[in-house]
């Protein structure tokens, strides 16, 4: 059977006095609620997310639309002329009828996994990734 150990009193009173020192920063910088949302801004770097989820948004699009005039083009040269994104599954039973359009879910796949590398990319030439490392000192 597995036993729970607690914190030292000392810890807890460091964590308590570290969490009360925060609150009190949090009321001092603006009123209640919108100091404390002020401050979740300029701490947890929700402008560098904005303008990252802006960078993808506009990224997709693109390669949406470079794999719809160019990708999709070149699947219809090579299978003579069928367009990915207008093949269907139609399936009667009864009395109703169901069409699914598999043609259309391929094709953006393929968008997804292009947009995919190309934001992979654009990380790596950047060389992003290696800003989220936390520098020791």
């Amino acid at each position: 059977m597995a036993t729970i150990k607690s914190k030292p009193a000392a810890t807890k009173a460091k964590v308590t006095q570290a969490a009360k020192a925060r609150a009190a920063k949090l009321k001092g910088a603006g009123v209640g609620h919108v100091g404390g949302f002020m401050t979740f801004i300029r701490e947890q770097g929700v402008v560098g997310l904005a303008v990252g989820l802006a960078i993808g948004t506009a990224a997709g699009a693109s390669v949406k639309v470079i794999v719809d005039n160019l990708v999709n083009p070149m699947v219809a040269l090579m299978t003579q002329g069928v367009d990915l994104s207008n093949l269907k599954l139609t399936v009667e039973l009864g009395n109703g009828t169901a069409v699914f359009g598999w043609g259309a879910v391929v094709s953006s796949l393929i968008t997804l996994v292009a947009t995919a590398f190309v934001i992979y990319l654009a990380v790596k030439v950047a060389k992003l990734d290696r800003m989220d490392v936390k520098k020791e000192s």
